[in-house]
């Protein structure tokens, strides 16, 4: 199975970073093939501009956008893995999907609706945020978090979301829970792929 990981977090040294090498050693051992796109380390463009959506009206794709969306296309599994800073993705993911799922390519609208052009695909989100779980399960931010991004973003292009785990407490956690943490991540990909 061909694995893109779209990975969003701009310390190498973070929580997130380890989230990552558990999610692509257990991909590998597994056997899948398995692309990592660090949208800090390749220094991705967020801000979606007039002259992009002009270019891709007119059916010259840019550069950057191409390139991610071959990567996309070529994909059987899409795993998104970022923290959540209030309360939503960092601004470079969220640039990401303003540039690269964009209309033509993840989704058109047709007779019938909306045209979910990335069918047959699998979706799985890893999260961390520093607010306690309990705390943003009571609000209804969990529920607030899934909705937009497996609905919103996974659903409305076709990719099947497999699973979504958050993982509050994370900066304030001991080395245990982190421990455990990082075993629901590989146990979780074993899992679902």
């Amino acid at each position: 199975m061909k694995h893109l990981i779209v990975y969003a977090h701009p310390n190498p040294d973070s929580f997130n970073h380890a989230v990552l090498e558990t999610a692509v050693h257990a991909l590998k051992k597994k056997g899948h093939e398995v692309v990592v796109r660090d949208l800090y380390g390749i220094d991705f463009e967020p801000v979606l501009k007039p002259e992009d959506t002009a270019a891709m009206k007119a059916g010259q794709t840019p550069g950057d956008i191409r390139t991610e969306q071959e990567y996309i296309a070529q994909a059987d599994a899409i795993t998104f893995i970022y923290p959540i800073w209030w309360t939503g993705m960092p601004a470079i993911l969220k640039g990401y999907v303003d540039r690269v799922f964009s209309y033509g390519f993840a989704y058109a609208y047709g007779e019938a609706g909306i045209d979910k052009l990335l069918q047959g695909k699998k979706g799985l989100i890893l999260n961390t945020h520093g607010t306690p779980k309990e705390i943003y399960d009571q609000i209804g931010m969990t529920e607030g978090l899934k909705l937009t991004s497996d609905t919103g973003i996974f659903e409305f292009t076709g990719i099947e979301p497999v699973a979504h785990l958050l993982f509050g407490s994370v900066p304030s956690a001991g080395e245990a829970a982190l421990k455990e943490i990082l075993k629901q991540v590989e146990d979780t990909v074993n899992t679902v792929f």
